[in-house]
């Protein structure tokens, strides 16, 4: 198939590289100026990975979509909206779009696919669960989901996709993968604050309890409990909550010890969405609450995470 991916950074790059390989015709977007589309064209490289030569590079967004039959976004959940305003004005008729974003938008608590279906009507599916690049690359397989309400696109995309590297399963609850997807990138933050103030062996509190808080959103959004259990939540935290590659972990760690990590990781504004989502959905979420208070409110992380592991009595569940 001609895919363009829309996203010349860690993950976007990977998926072109990927997709390159089990083989389709792949065509690479940055946006004009970008510094790593920049590395790419000069050397090809970006220090995990190295682009064949017969991946298209272009800065032109018309470009790529009319190269396209399918697009595959990989950029910022946050920068999402400006990306389709831009990308409207293309003409996407026989297109189809694959998400592989995982974030919500943090001043609306809106899901990536409903902003997508503000500015298009073309059929839409997502792309998440756990892998880093670093492990692919190495040829270190792993398993990942493609879910849509689109059961056709669901199906080729699966089909599509799959390989001995990539072994993908078939979601049913966009709305529950979607919501896992990103909120695990805020479980991931929390390891990270775990990691950073000596209290790793509280990671399996932070597990279990994590997951049940999702599950519980998920379930009063209209989504499925179970789906917090599969890949694209609890199964995407060894990736998250204890990998090295975990930007999300590391900037959590990073952060409780008052070290600059250089960028906000992606669980940052996500935070601050599933708090809005709560409230509006009427769930508590208290891991999420206490990641709040010490990104957002500068509370002192020690006795945040003492607070919530450590002196509340209460059932299990």
């Amino acid at each position: 198939m001609k895919i363009s991916v829309m996203g010349c950074g860690r993950w976007g790059s990977f998926i072109a590289w990927y997709l390159e390989r089990i083989p389709h015709q792949v065509t690479l977007y940055g946006r004009k100026g970008s510094k790593h589309l920049e590395q790419f064209r000069q050397t090809r490289f970006n220090g995990l990975l190295t682009l064949d030569e017969k991946i298209y590079l272009t800065d032109d967004m018309q470009e790529a979509v009319e190269r396209a039959e399918m697009i595959v976004v990989s950029i910022s959940a946050q920068s999402f909206r400006v990306f389709m305003k831009e990308l409207e004005q293309c003409d996407l008729s026989k297109k189809c779009l694959i998400l592989c974003m995982k974030g919500i938008e943090s001043d609306t608590g809106k899901r990536l696919t409903e902003i997508a279906k503000e500015y298009t009507d073309c059929p839409l599916a997502i792309w998440v669960g756990p892998g880093h690049v670093q492990d692919f690359t190495r040829g270190i397989p792993n398993c990942m989901v493609i879910d849509s309400q689109d059961q056709a696109l669901k199906i080729q995309l699966v089909h599509s996709f799959s390989s001995h590297l990539i072994r993908f399963y078939y979601g049913d609850d966009l709305l529950g993968n979607e919501i896992g997807a990103a909120s695990k990138n805020v479980i991931g933050i929390a390891a990270g604050m775990l990691d950073g103030k000596g209290k790793t062996a509280l990671k399996g509190a932070l597990m279990s309890r994590g997951t049940r808080e999702i599950a519980r959103l998920i379930h009063a959004m209209g989504g499925k409990e179970i789906t917090a259990y599969g890949l694209g939540h609890l199964g995407d935290y060894q990736a998250t909550v204890f990998s090295e590659f975990s930007h999300n972990r590391k900037f959590g760690e990073l952060y409780v010890q008052g070290m600059d990590y250089g960028e906000l990781a992606e669980g940052v504004a996500t935070t601050k969405a599933l708090l809005r989502l709560g409230e509006e959905y009427h769930v508590e979420l208290p891991i999420c609450k206490a990641v709040y208070d010490i990104l957002y409110n500068k509370k002192n992380p020690d006795q945040i995470l003492s607070d919530l592991f450590l002196r509340s009595i209460k059932m299990e569940f």
